[in-house]
């Protein structure tokens, strides 16, 4: 079976947040993107401590389409060096995963 990751970043609005979620999944680099928010950040930038509130997004895909939902977030991001992190997902019901793994196929044959 197919690898799977639940890979994040983070905007500044709802909006923001939405736009690229909605470019992601329609793109098919995800299967699907959960948005939360607002969650606060602490964090250092350009040498300065700050926080701030952002809203976090977390998409479902396929390890094997990594390079290409990375590329299209760092592209399609408001932001200049955007967070974009993975993990794998190393557990999940069957069906679930069936439905990452095939949602996630860039020829899905539809």
């Amino acid at each position: 079976m197919t690898d799977f990751l639940q890979v994040a970043t983070a905007t500044e609005t709802r909006e923001q947040a939405t736009t690229l979620a909605g470019s992601v999944v329609t793109a098919r680099l995800a299967a699907g993107a959960q948005i939360v928010g607002p969650v606060v950040s602490v964090f250092w930038h350009l040498g300065e401590f700050g926080t701030g509130e952002e809203w976090q997004l977390l998409f479902k895909t396929r390890a094997d389409r990594y390079a290409e939902l990375e590329a299209h977030l760092v592209e399609h991001h408001p932001w200049k060096n955007p967070e974009v992190s993975a993990v794998p997902i190393v557990a999940g019901s069957d069906a679930y995963l069936r439905w990452v793994e095939r949602t996630a196929d860039p020829d899905p044959g539809d």
